[in-house]
């Protein structure tokens, strides 16, 4: 069996910063992965490639509509198979220079290529070979949420994952979910000249920010004809001549809609399946979240827990990179670093952008009982 100091499980963001940090400090650590390559989500399916398909919607939304009096443009030609063909040569290149480059460097850190599970105390499996830490750090990333919506494997879907890479773009998408992910995506794919739809189960998009500002961003999208419907309750998807169906409801009313595709953009959830946390006796909470204080440490005093794979209050890269730095810190040399995620500003990167930071209004209202407007 072979043993490290510290075993690090996942190779996104959070997993790649404590592999960084514990090489400085010359720890001899392990980083596992598999499925997504090194990077996860942000630089090989999420930040990365949806950015840089967002800038050429932009392009195409600004050339057609600029507003500006005495300037004419003329998009001669748009080809949306070579513009994904760019945007996924572009990750490969900043895959390789940023992490894949850099991890052969790591002259402490080990890397092991597979699905890590639990199988004691201290001990892990990755195809049938076992190993051993002092300590663990599980930064295994989340996946996307498939609403358990009737019919809908039958007939088929996206996540951002596929509509990242799409040979043939759609004349009709449906995008179920309004937070960042479906509206971006939403404006991208209208941008490009498909006829969007949007349907929400809460009675607004994006609920995480002040009313007035969700309010405007849903009348600038409506403004670029992307068709928004809240308050859904979908009930089922069937095939029909060709085209996807969802039927759905609105205050009792039953509707549906068509589209060639349905962008499936209803949240993300933790990977630990397959992760075997029983045999560590690792707790997770109601949405299989990983129980961590703080510290990032979980009720096992050995093993910590940070990014998308965590309770952490805020899913971003950012602080998945910021927690995995600060937990190998407090791992080695006993510090007590922490992050007050209040403090810390997200973007929607839809056009214009949606940006905040603190508490909302009603955040305030209801956790102090009083508001300073």
């Amino acid at each position: 069996m072979k043993k490290f100091d510290l075993i690090i499980i996942g190779g996104g963001a959070g997993a790649f910063a404590a592999a960084i940090r514990a090489n400085e400090l010359k720890v001899k650590a392990a980083i596992i992965n598999a499925g997504l390559p090194l990077g996860g989500t942000c630089v090989n399916v999420g930040c990365l490639p949806s950015k840089i398909l967002l800038h050429a919607s932009e392009v195409l939304r600004m050339a057609k509509n600029h507003n500006i009096g005495g300037i004419e443009f003329e998009v001669k030609k748009f080809d949306f198979n070579k513009v994904v063909k760019d945007e996924m040569a572009m990750v490969e290149l900043s895959r390789k220079n940023k992490y894949e480059k850099v991890l052969v460097n790591l002259e402490h850190i080990t890397f092991i290529g597979g699905y890590a599970k639990f199988t004691g105390k201290k001990e892990i499996e990755v195809g049938g070979e076992k190993f051993s830490a002092e300590k663990f750090i599980i930064a295994a990333g989340s996946t996307a949420v498939i609403p358990p919506i009737k019919n809908i494997k039958e007939v088929g879907y996206l996540t951002h994952i596929e509509a990242l890479r799409l040979k043939k773009q759609p004349k009709e998408l449906v995008v179920i979910g309004a937070g960042p992910v479906g509206l971006e995506f939403a404006q991208m794919y209208s941008g490009f000249g498909t006829k969007v739809a949007i349907l929400q189960r809460d009675k607004s998009i994006f609920g995480n920010s002040e009313p007035e500002l969700i309010a405007r961003l849903a009348e600038i999208l409506r403004g670029e004809d992307i068709i928004i419907k809240t308050g859904v309750d979908i009930k089922s998807a069937r095939k029909e001549n060709g085209k996807k169906i969802i039927t759905f409801e609105i205050g009792g009313k039953q509707d549906e809609i068509s589209a060639d595709e349905i962008l499936l953009a209803a949240g993300k959830m933790p990977n630990i399946g397959g992760l075997e946390l029983k045999n560590a006796g690792v707790k997770v909470n109601s949405r299989n979240a990983i129980m961590a204080d703080k510290f990032f440490q979980t009720n096992k005093p050995y093993i910590f827990a940070i990014g998308d794979v965590s309770n952490a209050p805020l899913r971003l890269e950012t602080t998945a990179g910021h927690e995995g730095t600060l937990v190998v810190e407090n791992i080695i040399s006993g510090a007590k670093n922490s992050i007050d995620y209040d403090s810390v500003p997200y973007a929607i990167f839809t056009d214009p952008q949606l940006a905040s930071v603190g508490w909302t209004e009603e955040r305030q209202i209801k956790e102090t009982g009083s508001c300073a407007c």
